[in-house]
């Protein structure tokens, strides 16, 4: 890939070139490469490995925690109505995270070298390596470190009883995420919504990519006026 002032080698380690782009970053992330595999992103065996997570690792790692959550409320007085309201609550607040995260920080605009890396570790890999199935949900290593201030927020803002089913609630709402976004780029779905959700996305990654942010649901989207035109295009090659 060239650019007017430096050149990515795709046959080199990418993390560490890309922020050489500078302003021309932007424009060069949004000019997705189709394969099942990107290029290698560092050097160092180790650093390589942990960037790779296949997708079943999310609910097996997560899904124990949410009945963690579940199970602690309700030892602690909590019926199944109010464990059923916590958890609901939990994963439509993850829905609002889930699009304002997108928005604002996957597809915030960087042009310093550094900003440029991490917003490529972050997410620009995802934009130009669309396909590339490990790397595409979240290291369940990182993900572990974010969970330590969001479950000091939780018993914060929630009742001590409820406090842990809205938690896991709020991790259902993740893991629904990204086993959802791997099916849209991997899955075949032919009814709706899935059918709908694979188009929608599609949408987002290869047509108007400063719009359709939400992945599991484009309510947040219809909310805040960010909703895609239409998609009959998107709709011919599904």
């Amino acid at each position: 890939m060239v650019t007017k002032e430096f050149t990515v080698d795709l046959n080199k380690p990418l993390v560490f070139q890309v922020g050489h782009l500078e302003d021309a970053y932007q424009e060069w992330v949004h000019q997705p490469i189709i394969s099942k595999e990107s290029p290698r992103f560092f050097e160092n065996d180790f650093l390589e490995f942990l960037t790779r997570t296949v997708w079943w690792a999310i609910p097996t790692t997560w899904l124990p925690v949410v009945c963690w959550g579940l199970v602690t409320s309700f030892h602690m007085g909590q019926s199944p109505s109010q464990l059923a309201l916590s958890v609901l609550s939990g994963v439509f607040i993850w829905t609002f995270i889930e699009y304002i995260v997108h928005r604002f920080l996957f597809h915030i605009r960087t042009k310093s070298y550094w900003a440029n890396t991490a917003h490529y570790l972050l997410h620009g890999c995802h934009h130009k390596h669309p396909m590339d199935g490990l790397r595409l949900v979240f290291p369940p290593a990182a993900a572990a470190i974010l969970c330590i201030p969001l479950w000091n927020l939780t018993k914060l803002v929630a009742k001590p009883a409820a406090a842990p089913a809205l938690f896991g609630g709020g991790l259902l709402g993740y893991v629904m995420y990204d086993c959802t976004h791997y099916y849209l780029h991997h899955g075949r779905p032919f009814r709706n919504p899935a059918k709908h959700l694979k188009i929608y996305h599609m949408n987002h990654h290869f047509r108007t990519q400063t719009m359709g942010f939400g992945i599991t649901s484009s309510l947040w989207d219809g909310l805040f006026r960010t909703l895609p035109p239409a998609l009959k295009a998107c709709e011919k090659s599904s």
